[in-house]
């Protein structure tokens, strides 16, 4: 190992190798709000689904986390008014999920 990093300082005598920051925690890539996200149940045509509220960053980062959502649950939903709406009751699971990373939740409702 030692001599490939020789071979390529001789090749690159200018390059400063990075500084190895210890990380923590790792980065989210959606902005994290003080504020819960509401998560509630309700039953529309008969059929029960959740809905994610109370967020109030970009469109773009809750947009993000619906897909996530919805691709790791594998069930379908959409992202209207500013609310992330999933088919089913899956409130302890996306609760899960957004604990992990690092949101706090407010469960309501049923």
């Amino acid at each position: 190992m030692s001599d490939l990093k020789d071979q390529l300082k001789n090749l690159f005598p200018d390059h400063q190798p990075p500084e190895e920051e210890p990380t923590a925690q790792e980065k989210s890539d959606v902005w994290l709000q003080d504020d819960p996200i509401i998560c509630k149940y309700e039953k529309r045509k008969g059929k029960p689904i959740t809905i994610l509220e109370g967020y109030n960053g970009a469109d773009s980062d809750f947009k993000k986390l619906a897909k996530e959502i919805k691709t790791r649950l594998s069930v379908g939903g959409s992202f209207k008014n500013e609310q992330i709406i999933i088919q089913g009751d899956y409130r302890d699971k996306i609760m899960e999920i957004l604990k992990e990373k690092g949101f706090s939740v407010k469960r309501v409702g049923g």
